[in-house]
């Protein structure tokens, strides 16, 4: 749910980890979009929870376990606070499920926090 209070996100240990969404329709992925807080609302004035590198896959089931690439990203935390980030990996395939694996973050070494994450498309006929 969106809620963009500092500290109300979805945090995990480290800095390594991903999420997978399942989409109410199947789509053919144009972008994404991610968001954190930006470093005027954090308590200690920096953001160095938010992710840094992530790749995006497109799944066929929830069990697969390696997805078709759709891009590889940097979140940028002197950017806005909403990054939009286009499919890079041109494919015709339509998915309803779509995973985002984060590699890093800006240097937090006990957690790394998502706020927001969207997937935009079009809808598979």
């Amino acid at each position: 749910q969106p809620d963009m209070y500092p500290g109300n996100c979805w945090a995990f240990k480290g800095s390594q980890g991903y999420l997978v969404v399942r989409l109410s329709m199947k789509i053919y992925p144009t972008a994404f979009t991610l968001e954190h807080i930006p470093k005027t609302l954090s308590p200690t004035g920096s953001i160095t929870s938010a992710p840094r590198n992530f790749s995006v896959y497109g799944l066929d089931d929830e069990y697969q376990e390696e997805g078709k690439l759709l891009g590889e990203y940097v979140y940028d935390q002197e950017g806005e606070p909403l990054q939009m980030f286009p499919v890079m990996e041109k494919n015709e395939d339509a998915f309803q499920i779509v995973e985002l694996r984060i590699f890093s973050n800006w240097g937090h070494a006990e957690y790394t926090c998502l706020y927001r994450f969207r997937v935009h498309g079009k809808p598979a006929e």
